[in-house]
């Protein structure tokens, strides 16, 4: 017989699983909504394919909200699509497991991976201040170390998601003694954007997120890319305001048009009017190169999104690496199915590596 804390444990993850669901049923439906509304309804039988491939493939048609999304953006159903709830419920634990979450402790990016792409350049953690090196640095020294390249730099906090927990510092008027308000987290060096990249948003850096993934055998691959770009009132990209535009992951050319946080499509900048069609993102291939390295240097989990900006001389960037959670949905909407070699699909049954899910969900 269970005791009471075991049943106490299971009704506790119950209740998370169907919060979870609900909050993402939740999302799905609004951006939907909003997609029809500017296009249309959606066929009723591609609306059908979705709840079957969810309910005979994924084992639960509460999976089938987000392929309704994907469906309404591509304008037809595709098999191999990984709704974003069975990701997070059913992918993550079977492909990251706990080492998925590194990511979210900034300051173990330079160390883990070893490179110095990375833009960090100084630490706060746990009240102690330290270089790039790890080396205890005074707290006098921090604005040298800030703005030696630029009056500009960044201060992202643990755990940060969406452009939450991102601060632009300026050399003037920095006081290292309000360092006792952050939280614990990271320095980096302000990027000065590449030109091209600069003409859509030149108040904040457009970061680019690359999407790889390490497959049985090893072998790490890119399976989606997109831009974000800020608006003219950010200082830096937020998933609330941003836009953002898929990128052929061979060519690195732009889509013809992007879409707002709504999933409205818009085919330039909202603010620079700067057009997306016909636009390469500049060194491309060394981005790519880095990420395939970076992933191949710490291959525990198994997918992760890339975030990077392009420097003037077309350098890339690394600003972070996202393992947990990391977002798939809009890739999967505008570029899928991305995955649909994986086998993730089959990672709910019984006999793959983790339970099938129970209802309302896993």
């Amino acid at each position: 017989m269970a005791t009471l804390d075991v049943v106490a444990d299971r009704a506790l993850r119950r209740a998370g699983a169907i919060r979870f669901h609900r909050r993402h049923r939740g999302e799905a439906a609004a951006l939907l909504a909003a997609i029809e509304a500017e296009r249309g309804p959606s066929d009723p039988a591609t609306t059908r394919a979705c709840d079957a491939w969810a309910g005979d493939v994924l084992g639960w048609r509460g999976y089938a909200p987000w392929l309704r999304v994907y469906a309404a953006v591509a304008g037809e159903f595709r098999e191999g699509w990984i709704p974003d709830n069975y990701y997070g419920r059913v992918v993550l634990p079977a492909v990251q497991g706990p080492y998925g979450e590194v990511s979210k402790l900034k300051p173990l990016s330079r160390r883990l991976l070893q490179s110095d792409l990375i833009a960090d350049v100084a630490y706060w953690v746990n009240g102690g201040l330290y270089d790039r090196d790890l080396r205890h640095l005074d707290r006098a020294g921090l604005a040298s170390v800030l703005f030696a390249g630029s009056d500009r730099a960044v201060f992202k906090s643990d755990d940060s998601i969406q452009g939450a927990g991102v601060r632009v510092l300026h050399r003037s008027g920095f006081d290292p003694a309000e360092l006792g308000g952050l939280p614990s987290g990271v320095f980096q060096s302000w990027v000065d954007q590449h030109p091209l990249l600069a003409g859509f948003t030149p108040g904040s850096v457009a970061t680019m997120r690359v999407t790889t993934v390490v497959t049985d055998d090893g072998a790490a691959s890119v399976r989606a890319a997109y831009l974000r770009f800020g608006r003219a009132a950010d200082t830096h990209v937020r998933s609330a305001s941003h836009v953002r535009v898929a990128v052929d992951t061979t060519t690195g050319r732009l889509a013809d048009h992007g879409l707002t946080p709504r999933w409205t499509r818009v085919d330039a900048h909202p603010d620079s009017g700067a057009g997306f069609t016909g636009t390469t993102v500049p060194g491309f291939d060394g981005c790519v190169a880095a990420v395939l390295q970076l992933h191949r240097a710490m291959p525990f989990a198994r997918c992760v999104g890339w975030d990077l900006a392009v420097d003037a001389d077309e350098r890339p960037v690394v600003l972070e690496w996202n393992a947990g959670h990391n977002d798939i949905k809009f890739s999967e909407a505008t570029q899928g199915p991305c995955f649909a070699d994986m086998g993730w699909e089959r990672l709910w049954r019984p006999a793959a590596r983790i339970p099938a899910p129970r209802r309302p969900g896993p």
